[in-house]
């Protein structure tokens, strides 16, 4: 009965379930540092992201009554506004700290010494005395107040643009882009000819260099970190973006002739031997053959080394150094995290900015993915 055509077997549906649980666990953080990215601090600070399309009842900071006294009724008065804008609505309010919810909207608290105090549901309130308050210390008002939904873009404009050198990542974002695409495209060219000669040129050794390769993909790049860059700094390069692409180069070589390797190897031999028939050289083979379909690989390596380089920041502490004008986008983060850790509205905007290009070129190009870490695996 378990080999019934058309029963799915229960492994099945574990591999489902635990693929739909991934997904979850990867979307939703995900999701949810979206929506926090185009909160303001104090929706944050008072309710989780699940709560942004629904009214919030908390407890506000306390509130100095502010304001000029005026005559009125044969006494005195101070009138105005506890918020600066509109939008919350006072569910209780008090004026000790003991008691925060004493009143209710409209409800009338003595002071003492005659002064009384109100308070409306949109925030006016209104203190009166049949003396002048001009020496009098005003009182502190705390206030649970319904606060509704409420979105900005501004979070975005203060990390791309802000004056505040401490704030921005715009340049941090430059910074980045200049370091991951030429890292990016340097490895693919060297490793593309690489591989061409180790899957179809016949010389003495091949197969020990192929060895090689894959011995370096075991090899910690920590191991080399220092040793490189003190060679960097004897021939006169030092710390700057010509060492770290070299760096990345370096690092990304291996599994990048790998790839190609496997792939290019699987690749129909007749067409090969059919255009060295023609009179076709090596390198006209390279170029109009094994590149165009070699694309799903080299798009494969690119997701691989483009997700890396973009989030590293071992390498660009290394090689490229840590001033304002130098920094990549993940340590322009960590000093976030130090300078501004309370501000999760900048946080927020900062940490999405970072993952927005990675998200793009991955769902861009994910189709060869599969396609090229399978090469070479099935003939």
């Amino acid at each position: 009965m378990d080999n019934i055509a058309g029963k799915k077997p229960a492994l099945l549906w574990v591999v489902h379930i635990c693929t739909a649980a991934l997904v979850a666990l990867w979307v939703l953080p995900t999701f949810g540092l979206l929506v926090s990215s185009f909160r303001t601090g104090d929706q944050i600070a008072t309710s989780g992201w699940w709560q942004a399309l629904s009214t919030q009842e908390s407890q506000l900071p306390a509130i100095r009554i502010a304001g000029e006294e005026a005559p009125k009724d044969g006494g005195f008065v101070i009138e105005g506004n506890l918020f600066e804008g509109a939008g919350a609505v006072i569910s209780h309010w008090g004026t000790s700290s003991r008691e925060p919810e004493a009143y209710e909207p409209g409800a009338v608290a003595d002071l003492g010494d005659g002064v009384t105090l109100t308070v409306a549901e949109n925030g006016d309130f209104t203190m009166s005395s049949a003396t002048s308050m001009a020496d009098l210390r005003m009182p502190r008002v705390y206030v649970s107040a319904a606060t509704p939904p409420e979105f900005t873009t501004s979070n975005y404009g203060n990390v791309i643009a802000s004056p505040l050198a401490g704030q921005s990542i715009g340049q941090a974002f430059i910074n980045t882009l200049t370091v991951a695409i030429p890292a990016t495209i340097i490895p693919i060219l060297v490793a593309a000819f690489a591989a061409y000669a180790l899957a179809w040129m016949d010389f003495p050794g091949r197969a020990l260099l192929v060895a090689f390769v894959v011995g370096l993909l075991v090899v910690p790049l920590q191991l080399a970190l220092i040793p490189l860059l003190q060679f960097h700094n004897w021939i006169g390069i030092g710390k700057g973006y010509l060492g770290i692409w070299l760096a990345h180069t370096g690092f990304g070589l291996p599994l990048a002739i790998y790839l190609l390797r496997n792939y290019m190897a699987g690749l129909p031999r007749d067409i090969i031997e059919n255009a060295r028939v023609d009179g076709a050289t090596d390198f006209q083979i390279f170029v109009r053959i094994i590149l165009p379909l070699s694309f799903p690989a080299l798009a494969s390596f690119a997701i691989f080394q483009f997700l890396w380089t973009w989030n590293d920041l071992l390498v660009a502490l290394v090689f490229l150094g840590t001033g304002n004008d130098q920094q990549v986008l993940t340590g322009n983060l960590v000093n976030l995290m130090g300078s501004r850790g309370g501000d999760w509205e900048i946080l927020s905007a900062s940490a999405f900015v970072s993952i927005a290009v990675p998200l793009v070129v991955f769902f861009a190009m994910q189709k060869y993915l599969v396609r090229g870490l399978l090469a070479g695996s099935v003939k």
